[in-house]
Formats: structure tokens, C-alpha cells, sequence
């Protein structure tokens, strides 16, 4: 989770309201949550009922309701447990284990003593569950270890090395290792800091020995030399995180790199056997790392990123991906936004049939299948410095596998190297390159003579290595290859004829909805005539509604609430004064002539537009812009597209998602619903547009992944517009990633060189091609099908008035 230091705690008032879950004295009853008799209601799988709250307020510490992810879904004794967190709560807070039936009916557990856990595990010699602080038998009865007992932040729950059948381990994200027996749940404190690295999250037991994961590195904590037993503070940049394993004697650090998750065949259960393998994922700076170790040796391979909104050097933006079974003998692997079906057989003989399945937005930091279906977990809605929401709260997501594919298509980008040390004839990692549609690799250097590299392919994954194809890369030079159309490989590898500093990057890209989906019809296009329904929306603090101020078309507002069933209600309180202040917006970017300008610490970079109706506000006035949905990731809504912004990663790692063309007011997540305000004024009811009772006003429901499916990010937009050009002086980048089909049209008032380079991997530009402009003519240029990079920029030999306008469909 989060360290306090860096948030603002807003205050939350736990007013009850008629539809929370009660938890009751120890040995009652509990009653289910229900919002009516019958069928509960669902959007796009999200069962609103099921919203989870904690009460917060700093009650039972500093960061208790600032954020409230589900942190574990496991099923168990006929009902689907799962546990919520708040950030660093190592001794306890307002969250609670919670149980659901059959019927979808919410418990909340008397049991519970909240926490920051994301830990959960089946015991088989004792057939208990054990999940967060709690211990639960076959017939659903709960025991708990205190936190006055056992402090900390569990993150991993793993089989114990030399009593298995007795006792499991607890890990902890400040590093604090505990043995407990699963009979008596007596407690030993083995380790209070082993390793190094912070933010403990994985941790599990295979071929002797136990294997734990840091997801990330925080110089504000001391470490004490008489606590680690391995390894020391950072002795490099690379050094954040760590993979270490312990053999009941010795401790080893495998890898000085950020990891997550650590499991293996056996999954929740543990290891099947001794000989089982184990798998961990990470990342650094170039790509994702999957680990694997087998037979007693790791080994390494890579997979691109789709998103870099999960890169942080203190692992924060990290909760929890996981490799996880879903049924009918399926696993599947969640890692920085992409999901991959992952073969259950993976080792080094038979590493194939890894393959990606989609990219997403929601912050998953679990899942499972549960009566059929596919469970997901989010980290949603949070009041960490985010005025906009007034208190935190997550739900589940009820799917099918199959539901995956239809959400954003694997475009994802990531490397073997990044200016890195490479020895000639030295293979890199293997790359995953199975399932990608169009593939571009971008190979550069820094040697004073030309560099030939090797392509090699491991078609089915059986370490069958072939000579694919060569490139040959001039001095201090830059080139680019792109795989062809249907070109079949499971992993490919990179191989320099010569010693250097080299990087080798690759960016994927598919088109997955081309257009808009039925389910948004309700939502006002941009050129469409008339007025439309526009109100600013904000999660409410003082009960678990949706606050609504609509705006009027003569300027007036109406305050309004929207209950768990979705239904307009009048406000208990008047808030509409308050409301008029917290939501007031501000336009989050600029425009020229040439295209829309954004700005943070990062830098300042360029945005394609779309129609002229978004260079002026609506009638409510300028819609929302910048906003967070998911925990720490914001959307950006700008000219017709909506673009994914990280926290951390900020402007210049922003993917597009979709361009919507909608007149789209305000946006928010509340109660696990993505809503959205900017529906036509004649709107019917159609399973995802709400409205209240005159029938004046309304709201578009669904989910947040619904967003892949309005349709692929299109625009267009210039470099420069008939722009005074100084030579050699480069213009601000322009989004490339996350586009289909591109193209460039250059004019000038003089005979000039445009010369077009390319940021592939966020650490330099390289030169992709100088077209010859010749006074007053238009040249136009068509990008490759398949190639793409981050960002693209330009600049002239010399001084001109120039056009550089760039087009994407």
C-alpha cells in the first residue's frame, strides 16, 4: 500500500445510512445485504449492492479509509470470501473480511480487524482458509490471529519448509517474517527484515525453499545491518526490489529487481510436490520479468508493458498482479494492465502458448472463479489526494474469460535493452512476440561502427533457437524492423555481432473495436443538435450515494442523489453550494491551431483533436477534464478522446483509449460503476441510462472497461500549423502510440529538409526518416502498417514557415 507521508488524508464522515452492511456481536446472526426482492441489479458485471466501504476517518489509524481496495477473493465453504484494506495499517483499521452467498448476499464478519492484508491461501493438511489475520474452516467458522499479536501488512501466506502439515508463514510488506501453527495459531516472529527492498508483496514455498517478493525500495526507512540476512542498500539505480529465497538456513537474493506475485502450479494450495516449478513477475525500465524456477535453476524471460501507470521505484502503483487458476484447469496472469492466458505447464522444456489476452483499466488486485464465473477485484475509488471522491470504496466484476476479449487489444510496448552494456555473440533475454498482432522492432546503438544484430525465434517454446533474420544498424545509427503480417513465433532474442551499448525495443499494437458499441447510444455525440443533459457527479462522503448537481441551460443548478439501485432520490442534505466548489472545472489543457498542448512535470507534449465543437464549451460550460477512476490512475478527457495517465508515469507514458466524439460532461467511478454524465435530453432507460423520475435528467452506467468498446483512438493534429520554424530546433512530441493507421503531410514556404524522429522507449530520439519539402508542394508520408512508436517530433535545416500535420484513422 501507500506510505502516509506522501498522502492527503481527507476526512470522511461516517454517517450510516440505510444500506449498509452491519456487522453484529460475536455469536449472531448476521443479515445479508440486500437492495430489493428479486434478482439484484447488474451493469456490465458489477452488482452495485456489493460496493465495499470502509468507514475510515483515521480511526483506527492515520490512513484508515483513504483507500479501499479488495485485496483478496478466494472461494471457500460455499461462499466467495474477500478481504478489504486501507494503506499502512499494520495494526489494524475499519476494514472487514467479508463473506457472499449464493444469492449475493453481503456479510460483513464481527471477526474482522481490518489491516492492510492482500494475503489468502488453502491449508490443505487442516482444510482451513487462511486470508488476512483469519483462519476459516470448512463450515465457514472464523478465527483470528490479533494484530496486537501479530502486527504488520500480510501480503503472502506460504507452506512451511520443515512442518507443513503444523505451521505456514506470514509476509509482511515492511519485510517481517512469522511462523504460525495452523492449530493453535501461536505465533513465532522468524525475521524482522531479511532482505532488502519495501513493499513486501509475494511469497511462496517450491523445491525447498521459500520464496519472497519487494516490489519496491524506499530510502525514507533505516535498515538495520543486524536485521538483513543477505544483501544491503542499492548500489545502483537498477536496485529496487527484490526476489530472495530462504532455505530454513540460508538466505539468497535472486534478483535485485521489482517482483510481485510468486506461485506456481499449485496456486492457492502450494506447490503440488517438490519437483513443482515456481513462477514470479516483475519489471524494471525495459519490459515486464517473469521468473521462473526449474529444477532448481531460474531462469528469465520478458513481456511488454500495456500500460506505465504500475512503474514506480517504491512499488506503490503495484496492487497485487497475480498468476492465479480460473477454472477448468485455466490460469491466468495479470501484469501491468495486459492479460495473459498462462499455461499451467510452464517451465523451460515447454514455455509456449503464453499468449496475450487484453489490456485493461481496472486495478485488479485479485481474482478467481467462483460458481461459474470469473471474479475480478478492484482498487477503485480512493480519497487519496482526490477531492473529487468523498469517501473510498471497490467492488467485484462477474464475467467469463471470454468477456476479457472483448476489452482494450493488446497494444503494449518493451525491450531486452535500454542502453545497456551487450557483449557480441551474447543472446538477450527471450522476448514474448506469440499472440501480438503487428510487431515493430527498434534496434539502435552507440558504437562508432556499424552493429549487425541477430533475430532469433523460439517458435513453440522448446529452446529450439533459429536464425531469424539480421539488421544492420550503422555507426551511432538507428533502424527499425517490422515482423511480417503473420509471421509465427512464440519468443524471439536479440544477438550483437560486437560489444556496445545498445537498446532493442518493441512496440505491439492491434485494433480491437473499430466502432462505437450500442451500449453508449444514450451518451450525446458531439455533432448531434440540441441541448443535453449535463451534470457534474462526485462519490458523496456523507452516505454511500452519488451526488448529482445538474446544470441548466440557464445557468441554474439542482442537487440530486442516486442510491445503490439507481435511483434519483431527494438529498437529505443540501450540499449544492459545497458541491459547486469541490466540482468546479478547470480546463486541464490548452489548443492552438495545431492541436491540443498538455503540460505537467514531465514536459510539454502534443494531442491530436478531433472536431471543432471541443475548441468551445458546452452549455454547462467546459467539461471535465483530468479526473481519477481507478486508485492513482486518472483519465484524461481531451477533444474527443479519453487517455490513460499514471500518477507517477505522468504525461509523457499517457496511452490513448478510445475516441469517443461524445459530449461527455463529468465522469467518475462510484459504487465499482464507471458513470457518465452527457446524455441526450430524449434518452430511454436501457439497461445502462438511469434517469429520475420527470425525466430530466440522467445518467450513463457501466463499467470502466466498457470505455474499449466506444470505439479505437482516431484524430489528427499538427506538429506545426503554417508555424515560424527555427532550424534544427525540434518541435514539441506528438502522440504516436496507441494509433492505427498514420500518415504525415509536410509543406513549406522554401526548399527544406524535415527530418522526423521517434522516442521508441522514453529514454531518447532517434532519426526515422528526413523527407525533402520542396517550396509550396505538399509531400506526403505513410507510416508503415505495424510500425509505431511513443512519440514523434520533427525539425528543419533550416529556418521556414512549415506544416507538419499528422493524421490517424
Amino acid at each position: 500500500m501507500k506510505l502516509l507521508f506522501r498522502r492527503l488524508i481527507l476526512p470522511v464522515l461516517c454517517i450510516l445510512v440505510s444500506c449498509q452492511v452491519h456487522a453484529q456481536p460475536a455469536g449472531a446472526s448476521l443479515p445479508p445485504f440486500v437492495t430489493a426482492p428479486g434478482k439484484p441489479l447488474q451493469i456490465s458485471g458489477v452488482y452495485p449492492h456489493l460496493a465495499v466501504f470502509n468507514e475510515g476517518g483515521g480511526a483506527k489509524c492515520a490512513g484508515d479509509g483513504s483507500e479501499g481496495g479488495i485485496g483478496a477473493v478466494t472461494p471457500w465453504a460455499g461462499k466467495l470470501w474477500m478481504i478489504t484494506y486501507s494503506p499502512h495499517c499494520p495494526n489494524g483499521s475499519s476494514d472487514k473480511l467479508y463473506s457472499i452467498d449464493e444469492g449475493l448476499n453481503l456479510y460483513a464478519h464481527p471477526e474482522s480487524v481490518g489491516g492492510t492484508p492482500a494475503n489468502r491461501m488453502i491449508h490443505r493438511e487442516s482444510n482451513q482458509l487462511i486470508t488476512g489475520s483469519y483462519f476459516i474452516d470448512s463450515t465457514g467458522n472464523i478465527r483470528t490471529v490479533p494484530l496486537t499479536v501479530m502486527p504488520g501488512r500480510m501480503t503472502a501466506t506460504a507452506r512451511h519448509l520443515s512442518d507443513p502439515a503444523n505451521k505456514v508463514y506470514f509476509y509482511d510488506m515492511e519485510g517481517m517474517l512469522y511462523e504460525v501453527n495452523v492449530h493453535t495459531l501461536a505465533v513465532n516472529k522468524l525475521f524482522n527484515k531479511p532482505v532488502p527492498g519495501w513493499h513486501g508483496k509475494g511469497g511462496y514455498t517450491a523445491q525447498k525453499q521459500l520464496i519472497i517478493a519487494n516490489n519496491g525500495e524506499h530510502k525514507v526507512f533505516d535498515i538495520k545491518s543486524t536485521d538483513l540476512q543477505v544483501g544491503g542498500a542499492p548500489v545502483s539505480k537498477e536496485d529496487m526490489g527484490v526476489l530472495a529465497s530462504w532455505d530454513g538456513k540460508t538466505w539468497k537474493i535472486i534478483e535485485r529487481k521489482q517482483f510481485t506475485d510468486v506461485t506456481g502450479p499449485g496456486g492457492i494450495y502450494g506447490a503440488p510436490d517438490d519437483a513443482a516449478p515456481a513462477w514470479s513477475i516483475g519489471w524494471d525500465k525495459r519490459s515486464v520479468i517473469l521468473k521462473l524456477l526449474d529444477g532448481g535453476q531460474w531462469f528469465t524471460y520478458r513481456l511488454p508493458k500495456a500500460t506505465h501507470t504500475y512503474d514506480h521505484w517504491g512499488g506503490w502503483y503495484t496492487e497485487w498482479p497475480r498468476i492465479r487458476e480460473i477454472g477448468n484447469n485455466k490460469m491466468l496472469m495479470d501484469m501491468h494492465g495486459m492479460f495473459y492466458d498462462f499455461p499451467r505447464n510452464f517451465s523451460y522444456a515447454h514455455h509456449g502458448g503464453l499468449f496475450p489476452i487484453s489490456t485493461h483499466l481496472r486495478y485488479i488486485p485479485d481474482f478467481c472463479h467462483w460458481n461459474g464465473q470469473l471474479v475480478l477485484a478492484t482498487d477503485e475509488t480512493t480519497i487519496l489526494e482526490n477531492p473529487y471522491a468523498g469517501r473510498s470504496q471497490s467492488n467485484l466484476w462477474f464475467g467469463t474469460p471470454a468477456d476479457l476479449q472483448q476489452w482494450g487489444a493488446p497494444n503494449a510496448w518493451g525491450g531486452v535493452w535500454i542502453k545497456d552494456t551487450v557483449k557480441s555473440g551474447v543472446a538477450s533475454d527471450a522476448f514474448l512476440i506469440n499472440g501480438f498482432a503487428k510487431k515493430v522492432l527498434h534496434l539502435s546503438h552507440e558504437a562508432g561502427e556499424a552493429v549487425t544484430f541477430t533475430i532469433e525465434t523460439d517458435k513453440d517454446g522448446t529452446n529450439n533457437w533459429q536464425a531469424y533474420t539480421t539488421v544492420t544498424v550503422p555507426a551511432h545509427g538507428y533502424r527499425y524492423y517490422i515482423f511480417p503480417t503473420g509471421a509465427e513465433a512464440g519468443w524471439v532474442r536479440v544477438k550483437p555481432n560486437r560489444n556496445c551499448i545498445a537498446s532493442a525495443f518493441f512496440h505491439f499494437s492491434a485494433t480491437a473495436h473499430e466502432q462505437p458499441a450500442g451500449l453508449f447510444n444514450t451518451l450525446a455525440g458531439i455533432d448531434e443538435p440540441g441541448e443535453i443533459q449535463a451534470s457534474f457527479i462526485r462519490p458523496a462522503a456523507h452516505n454511500k450515494n452519488l451526488q448529482v448537481l445538474q446544470s441548466k441551460a440557464n445557468g441554474a443548478h439542482t442537487y440530486t442523489e442516486v442510491n445503490e439501485s439507481l435511483t434519483f432520490i431527494p438529498a437529505v442534505t443540501d450540499s449544492l453550494q459545497k458541491l459547486q466548489q469541490i466540482l468546479t472545472v478547470k480546463r486541464d489543457f490548452e489548443t492552438d491551431d495545431a492541436s491540443v498542448i498538455i503540460h505537467d512535470k514531465t514536459g510539454s507534449f502534443r494531442l491530436p483533436k478531433t472536431s471543432a465543437a471541443y475548441d468551445n464549451p458546452f452549455a454547462a460550460g467546459w467539461p471535465r477534464g483530468i479526473r481519477e477512476l481507478e486508485s492513482e490512475r486518472f483519465m484524461l478527457n481531451a477533444h474527443g478522446t479519453l487517455y490513460e495517465v499514471g500518477r507517477e508515469s505522468g504525461y509523457i507514458a499517457i496511452r490513448p483509449i478510445t475516441t469517443h466524439k461524445k459530449k461527455m460532461v463529468d465522469y467518475c467511478t462510484w459504487r465499482g460503476l464507471l458513470v457518465i454524465s452527457g446524455t441526450k435530453n430524449n434518452a430511454q432507460p436501457d439497461g445502462h441510462y438511469f434517469q429520475d423520475a420527470a425525466h430530466t435528467n440522467g445518467l450513463w452506467f457501466g463499467a470502466i472497461d466498457d470505455l474499449w468498446k466506444l470505439g479505437k483512438p482516431v484524430g489528427e493534429g499538427g506538429l506545426w500549423k503554417n508555424a515560424i520554424v527555427k532550424a534544427n530546433t525540434p518541435s514539441l512530441p506528438f502522440l504516436m502510440t496507441g494509433y492505427d493507421k498514420k500518415s504525415i503531410s509536410l509543406t513549406a514556404d522554401q526548399d527544406l529538409t524535415v527530418t522526423l524522429e521517434v522516442n521508441t522507449d522514453l529514454s531518447g530520439w532517434h532519426t526515422y526518416k528526413e523527407i525533402k519539402v520542396p517550396a509550396g508542394k505538399t509531400i506526403q508520408h505513410v507510416f508503415p502498417d505495424g510500425f509505431s512508436a511513443h512519440w514523434i517530433r520533427a525539425k528543419t535545416n533550416r529556418n521556414g514557415k512549415v506544416t507538419a500535420w499528422l493524421k490517424y484513422e
